[in-house]
């Protein structure tokens, strides 16, 4: 062994070792003898390679690597284990800061499950901050295994919790809030701050609980729970849980149909998030996205419906442009969802299908399944809108099928609208008015009331199409400007006030289709290159 030995010490004097497999033979072929040293390259090769193909040689088959560590006695693996953790730990800092999972492996084997779990929380930490939410979970999850291990004591409790918290973001992310999964999770980190009385991470437990509500379409408790949620915040001082909650708030009142009042919590939202120190704006992202990309989004829908277009599209520009300097996979998800839906509001159909492409292409990379139906269904819509000849919708409807199933309600009918208004554009009333009565039956269970005014609007058009009664017809127009205006949703005022100009044109009243569209028409500022403004103009000038 000396030769060897003297060999390996005056290469190590000579010059540094350039990679991870010399610097650990170096280490550990002056600390071991011979036989440590052969069982160590083979637990190397068994472990270690898994984290990074430089590290170590390979076998040329599995079996027989797995036969070379199952042939070392267990006392011995757990010997080996150790040390070989020790010695990363003692010589190779950047390894244990960059490769944590690889040292905690080493740990547990070795049986050594405090030093370990640590070492497995900040695995996770890592792989959520570079969006690998998978590979976090796998470690997270990992984590938590072992703490079931320790004493049973608030300690305990309080590593626990320190795992769930991390995990809770990660499967936000990758199977979303509504998942069993999910919810599993957020209820096991409640239980975890009840036990530990209540720390300052119960907020943002509570605020996932409460998503949980949203994203089901159970709209008015999840406005109960937001609301408590939004007083022990503001008692607690807590800014992070503060931001979400108001946020959160702006969203439930917007799918409520309480338009008005979601931007004006939305307004309070931004404006508090603009005034919080960049540490609170990054504590605020562990419901899953940031914060401040994700209140610009939804503004920029709420605007939008008010009649604000053009200020709508200025303001989910600010959201991407923020989504662009956060670099967080799952926050480009949400933000490019977003801006699918407003330009497929707006008519502008390639826009819209480029961002949904986006979405899709991000979320099929790392698995975020809320998005990946949605984004689907915003492509099919667009491309159907796009050429008449294809059969995406088919694609559309499936996809909305799976979403459903997945236990999502939040914002089925705005997909809903999307997909009925592409079905009459191809003349498929009956497909669009079976959509309609389920978009209806959404509206009664969930009270999601949005669009609300653009389901009477559509179902009018759609009976026209088969043959209805112009007072049907005219029946269901008035009750969609009757919604429209008690929501102030501008904009969806002016398509049921086109569309009932429209029917009194054929019926002959001229004058009375002219003022009422005039009328409308009038109040807007913005938009007019618009399709809606467009079709709005051009019928009062054929009216003049």
């Amino acid at each position: 062994m000396a030769k060897p030995r003297r060999a390996a010490m005056a290469a190590h004097t000579s010059r540094r070792p350039h990679n991870l497999r010399e610097r650990a033979r170096l280490v550990l072929v002056v600390k071991f003898q011979p036989l440590i040293w052969r069982t160590f390259l083979l637990i190397l090769n068994c472990n270690m390679m898994r984290s990074n193909a430089n590290c170590g040689i390979r076998f040329k088959h599995t079996l027989v690597r797995d036969a070379a560590y199952a042939s070392l006695v267990k006392s011995r693996r757990v010997h080996l284990h150790a040390a070989i953790a020790s010695a990363l730990e003692q010589r190779f800092p950047e390894i244990v800061q960059t490769q944590p999972e690889t040292v905690a492996h080493h740990l547990t084997e070795a049986g050594l499950i405090e030093k370990a779990i640590g070492h497995w929380l900040q695995a996770g930490k890592n792989a959520s901050l570079r969006s690998a939410n998978l590979e976090a979970i796998a470690h997270l999850e990992r984590g938590i295994e072992l703490t079931s291990r320790l004493p049973a004591d608030k300690s305990r409790d309080r590593s626990e919790l320190d795992f769930q918290l991390v995990l809770g973001p990660c499967l936000v992310a990758t199977h979303g809030p509504a998942a069993s999964t999910a919810v599993a999770t957020f209820a096991r980190a409640r239980e975890l701050c009840e036990r530990l009385g209540e720390p300052p991470e119960y907020l943002q437990v509570m605020f996932w609980l409460a998503t949980v509500s949203v994203v089901r379409g159970e709209l008015p408790q999840a406005l109960e729970a937001v609301a408590a949620l939004l007083s022990a915040a503001e008692a607690r001082g807590d800014r992070p849980a503060l931001i979400n909650a108001t946020r959160g708030r702006a969203m439930i009142l917007f799918f409520l149909g309480r338009i008005v009042e979601a931007r004006q919590a939305i307004e309070r939202a931004v404006e508090m998030f603009g005034a919080s120190e960049e540490v609170d704006r990054v504590a605020a992202r562990a419901a899953g996205q940031d914060a401040g990309v994700a209140m610009l989004a939804l503004m920029s829908w709420v605007l939008w419906a008010l009649g604000q277009v053009d200020e709508a599209v200025a303001r989910m520009g600010a959201a991407l442009e923020r989504a662009d300097a956060v670099q967080h996979a799952h926050t480009h998800a949400y933000a490019w969802y977003y801006a699918s839906v407003l330009h497929t509001l707006r008519g502008e159909a390639t826009i819209a299908q480029a961002y949904a492409e986006r979405c899709l292409a991000i979320s099929e990379q790392h698995g975020f399944r809320q998005w990946l139906g949605l984004s689907r269904a915003i492509r099919g819509i667009c491309a159907a809108m796009l050429d008449t000849s294809g059969s995406r919708l088919d694609e559309v409807k499936a996809a909305l099928d799976e979403y459903q199933r997945a236990g999502y309600q939040l914002g089925i009918t705005a997909q809903f609208v999307l997909v009925c208004a592409a079905l009459l554009f191809r003349n498929e009333a009956e497909a669009a008015l079976e959509l309609i009565d389920h978009g209806f039956s959404i509206v009664s269970r969930n009270s999601e009331r949005c669009f609300e005014a653009e389901l009477y609007r559509l179902k009018a058009r759609a009976l026209l199409m088969r043959g209805a009664s112009d007072a049907e017809a005219e029946s269901l127009l008035d009750q969609a400007l009757r919604i429209a205006r008690s929501q102030q949703a501008r904009s969806l005022e002016l398509r049921a006030t086109t569309e009932l100009a429209r029917l009194w044109i054929n019926q002959g009243k001229r004058a009375e289709a002219r003022n009422v569209l005039a009328a409308v028409y009038g109040r807007f500022s913005e938009g007019f290159d618009t399709r809606d403004l467009k079709e709005a103009d051009a019928l009062l000038v054929q009216l003049q």
